[in-house]
């Protein structure tokens, strides 16, 4: 085999092969830096690159399996961290330029935990400035591109690991979700993204440990490969409070599962309450016909999401005060109008405000929860939007209506934070020109692998997901 082609066997493959001493550790990690090497100049997706340890650690870990160590389930795969999740001893620069040269003392708990599983870090993943909004542009690294058409953006939070999943830089990766970041970059770059249920994936250090707006959750090319990351980043942590005790081995079988009779709702806009680009609605209705094929009861549905749009707001502007009020205090003049807005929108909110967000979304889970007695899973647009022009700070606008921040054009993910429920993008198709586009695939509250299974299964009638970038496929590579 083609060393470049190991790049593009799922990680699953990868794992055992190299558990079954196959193929080494070195020779896995080696031929992910030489497709770095050979992709990343296009896309920009990896950021930090940390060559020579990993593959010191490569070569520790072949000595370990050798000496009859039993290796972890990730033992040997090269992962790049999201560039927002400290990793001790490695440049971990939030996207802003007051972070440029910060290195971290310790690992963020989902760096930790892939480490424990045998994963060897090979660098760090591009974000926006501090992790805000779903385009991956920041002053420190600028824009990481669409693998598929590079006048595009990789969409975001999570957009550099997006973009090197999709070109074979990595098998899996780590991101995090608040209003989208796991799935818009997913749908973006034709992989797969899973919001885990809130409490699902533990986070360590966290400024709001109570809060469940922002979830961490895994990445990958295929849905059985974000399963076995998420194998491995679930279960609970003392560290943090809402943990949910589930253990991750429980997302660690098999996802084959007859999906026929399941009773699945659909709606193209979220019950009219968001525009979408025509090109986008045509594709997610295509899938929805896929699982009505799969034997599933389609109608077209979506519970009532009022109040969710003005909770997520409150909340979302109250974390980023929190989060950063300090450095806007101090550094105005090296923060981007777009993170200056919305820390100043923290801000301005009153008790009250917090108050009514509450209430707004715990009438929200209540809708959600009655909307689930009737169905099994519900079917939306990711995104509003196919992966727009790189060059722009967001989508001026949706269907003709005008987009007025940076986070209108989000509303199709965002709207789904607020109902705690479980989401996962999925490669749905292609627009005429070529842009991917994922389905959200929504179940009901703490049903994850529910959720993973009916991807799985909408995955393998489609194979989608592997039709590959050309940027990604020089120098013999094949699809």
């Amino acid at each position: 085999m083609n060393p470049a082609e190991l790049c593009f066997r799922t990680a699953t493959d990868l794992a055992a092969a190299v558990r079954r001493r196959e193929i080494s550790a070195r020779e896995v990690v080696t031929a992910h830096l030489e497709q770095i090497e050979r992709a990343n100049a296009s896309v920009n997706a990896i950021v930090t690159l940390v060559a020579d340890q990993a593959l010191e650690e490569a070569a520790a870990a072949d000595e370990r399996l050798a000496s009859g160590a039993e290796p972890g389930p990730l033992h040997g795969l090269p992962v790049a961290h999201k560039d927002l999740h400290d990793t001790a001893g490695i440049r971990t620069t939030y996207g802003s330029p007051l972070f440029a040269d910060h290195v971290p003392g310790r690992d963020h708990l989902v760096v930790e935990r892939l480490k424990s599983a045998g994963a060897i870090t090979i660098g760090k993943t591009n974000v926006p400035e501090l992790g805000m909004g779903s385009h991956t542009v920041n002053p420190v690294f600028g824009a990481t591109r669409n693998p598929y058409d590079l006048s595009r953006s990789a969409g975001g939070s999570s957009g550099g690991a997006g973009a090197a999943l999709a070109c074979g830089m990595q098998p899996i990766a780590d991101g995090s979700d608040t209003g989208g970041s796991l799935r818009n970059p997913a749908s973006f770059n034709n992989v797969v993204g899973l919001r885990p249920s809130p409490g699902r994936v533990p986070s360590w250090p966290d400024k709001a440990p109570w809060g469940q707006l922002s979830v961490k959750g895994p990445m990958a090319r295929t849905v059985a490969d974000v399963a076995l990351t998420l194998s491995v980043l679930a279960g609970p942590d003392p560290r943090s409070p809402l943990a949910l005790e589930t253990p991750g081995s429980a997302f660690a079988g098999g996802l084959d599962s007859d999906v026929r009779g399941l009773r699945v709702a659909w709606s193209p806009d979220l019950g009219g309450g968001v525009p979408v680009d025509p090109e986008v609605r045509d594709v997610v209705r295509g899938a929805v016909e896929v699982f009505a094929e799969l034997g599933c009861e389609v109608e077209e549905a979506c519970p009532d999401l009022s109040g969710a749009d003005e909770a997520f707001l409150i909340q979302r502007a109250w974390q980023m005060e929190l989060a950063y009020g300090p450095l806007l205090d101090e550094h105005r003049q090296h923060m981007s109008p777009d993170v200056v807005w919305n820390i100043e929108e923290g801000r301005k909110l009153t008790g009250p405000d917090l108050g009514r967000a509450q209430l707004l979304q715990a009438q929200l889970f209540h809708r959600v929860r009655e909307f689930f007695r009737t169905y099994d899973l519900l079917l939306l647009p990711v995104s509003q939007v196919a992966p727009f022009d790189v060059e722009l700070a967001h989508p001026a606008s949706v269907d003709g209506i005008r987009m007025e921040t940076y986070l209108d054009w989000m509303r199709s993910a965002y709207l789904i934070t607020m109902s705690g429920c479980p989401a996962l993008s999925v490669p749905a198709g292609f627009t005429p020109a070529g842009l991917p586009v994922g389905v959200q695939v929504v179940g009901p509250h703490r049903r994850d692998l529910s959720v993973l299974r009916a991807g799985y299964a909408f995955e393998q009638a489609t194979l989608v997901g592997e039709r590959r970038p050309a940027v990604a496929l020089a120098d013999g590579v094949r699809p």
